[in-house]
C-alpha cells in the first residue's frame, strides 16, 4: 500500500508524521525502522501517527515511534509538529488544541507569532514515578559508569530523563556516557540523557542522547527535563531559553506545584508517499 507522509522537524529533531485518520495504517517494528533508515528509507528521529481522540476532552491522539522502532510515550517537538500538521491539513481549525499520547494529554496552543507553546503539565519526580530503582526522591541521585559515580538528576516528562550537569557541553562526552546512562540498569525502561551547562539564571545549553536513537539536534521533553533539574539544583529562574545544537526552546516552569510549558517553532520540509 502507498502511504502519504508529511517530513516535519522541530529544531532539527526530524519527524515522519502520518495521518491515521484518512488513512489505514498498520507498520511493524522492522518496518518502522527500516523508514528511519537515513540511507534507505525516509529518515527520521521519530515517526509520528496521529489518531482519532481517544478521550471525550481531546481533539487528537498521536503515537510515537523511535528510529528503532521502539514507541515513545511522550514527544515536546512531536507535539508541537502534530498541532501545525492538523492546523495546516485542515483536519481542525482550533488554535488551541487538546492532544493525548499514550502517557500524557496536553494543551497546544498556535501562536500569532507562528510559534507553538505546548502545557507538558506536571513533571514527575517520584523515583517510581521517573522511573529510577531508588527507594527515596532526592534531588540528585548517584549512578556509576565504568568505575564514575556521576551525580544526575531524574524527571519524567511522560518518558524518563537523566540530566547530567557539565561545565561545557560542546566537549561532554554525549556518544560515550549517554549509552551508559541511557541503558543504566537504575532505569528500567531506560532514559533520555541530557547534558546541561547553565550558562546564566535564564540560560541553559543542552545536548540530549535520546533512548532508541542517539543524539539529535533537539529534544522538547529533554529540554522540559533540563529546566526541572536545573530549578531543583536552584541554578535558574522560572523562565529559562534552553539552546539546543538546532535552535532555542523557551520553557517556564515557577515551582513544583505548576506545569511546564515549552514554546518553540516547527518547520514543514516536504510531503510524499511510500510504499509499505
Amino acid at each position: 500500500m502507498l502511504l502519504h507522509f508529511s517530513k516535519m522537524h522541530g529544531l532539527g529533531n526530524d519527524f515522519m508524521v502520518v495521518d491515521a485518520i484518512s488513512q489505514p495504517i498498520y507498520m511493524n517494528q522492522a518496518q518502522v525502522s527500516q523508514l528511519a533508515n537515513r540511507n534507505t528509507g525516509i529518515g527520521f528521529d521519530q515517526l509520528l501517527i496521529i489518531e482519532a481522540p481517544q478521550h471525550p476532552d481531546s481533539d487528537f491522539h498521536f503515537r510515537i515511534f523511535n528510529a528503532d522502532g521502539s514507541e515513545a510515550g511522550h514527544c515536546g517537538n512531536g507535539a508541537r509538529a502534530v498541532a501545525k500538521y492538523v492546523r495546516q491539513k485542515g483536519l481542525t481549525w482550533k488554535k488551541e488544541l487538546k492532544l493525548s499520547t499514550n502517557t500524557a494529554t496536553m494543551q497546544a496552543t498556535l501562536e500569532d507569532n507562528g510559534l507553538i507553546s505546548v502545557d507538558m503539565g506536571r513533571p514527575r519526580l517520584e523515583p517510581a514515578q521517573v522511573p529510577i530503582r531508588y527507594a527515596s526522591r532526592a534531588d540528585k541521585y548517584g549512578l556509576e559508569v565504568d568505575g564514575i559515580r556521576y551525580s544526575v538528576g531524574a524527571v519524567s516528562m511522560g518518558n524518563p530523563h537523566c540530566v547530567l550537569a557539565v561545565t561545557d557541553i560542546d566537549s561532554a562526552p554525549v556518544e560515550k556516557i549517554g549509552p551508559a546512562l541511557s541503558k543504566h540498569n537504575y532505569f528500567p525502561e531506560q532514559a533520555n540523557v541530557g547534558f546541561m551547562q547553565v550558562v546564566a539564571r535564564d540560560h541553559i545549553r543542552l545536548r540530549v542522547f535520546e533512548r532508541g536513537v542517539g543524539e539529535t539536534q533537539a529534544c522538547g521533553t529533554g529540554a522540559c527535563a533540563a529546566m526541572v533539574v536545573s530549578r531543583l539544583h536552584k541554578l535558574t529562574d522560572e523562565k529559562v531559553k534552553v539552546s539546543l545544537p538546532g535552535g532555542n526552546l523557551w520553557i517556564s516552569w515557577p515551582d513544583d506545584q505548576a506545569n511546564v510549558l515549552m514554546t518553540g517553532p516547527v518547520k514543514w520540509v516536504f510531503e510524499g508517499q511510500v510504499e509499505i
